[in-house]
């Protein structure tokens, strides 16, 4: 499944977030992996200060195992469905772990990329 992700960085942690990043350590000793990089590399920077991205998800509740990583880092405001759980092949049976490489969220993350400014890039080195 895919969920939309709202969050405020915590102010103390940019640089460590940062560091995390480049070293390829976020998300270390997760399932998710790699994840945490990829949603970081195109979350949005808004001009609220909230920082918006789209996470694959395979828990129930949803990030229930990233939290731990993700509060780290950010107060998390909203996790909601990108795409309707109906429609999901992985949430129906059809087809397990069919999220890692669906498009289904082809559409928002495009939209998603036209908002705010790229997360990453605004870090402080």
């Amino acid at each position: 499944m895919r969920y939309f992700v709202k969050a405020i960085l915590k102010k103390e942690k940019q640089l460590q977030l940062k560091k995390s990043i480049d070293d390829g350590k976020l998300g270390s000793g997760s399932v998710a992996g790699g994840e945490y990089i990829r949603d970081m590399k195109h979350a949005r920077l808004l001009e609220d200060g909230s920082v918006e991205w789209i996470e694959v998800c395979f828990c129930h509740p949803p990030l229930d195992e990233e939290k731990l990583y993700w509060e780290e880092y950010f107060e998390l405001h909203e996790i909601v469905e990108a795409t309707d759980r109906k429609n999901c092949g992985h949430e129906t049976g059809e087809l397990r772990w069919s999220c890692v490489g669906c498009d289904c969220t082809k559409e928002q993350e495009s939209e998603l990329m036209k908002k705010g400014k790229s997360f990453y890039e605004s870090l402080p080195s």
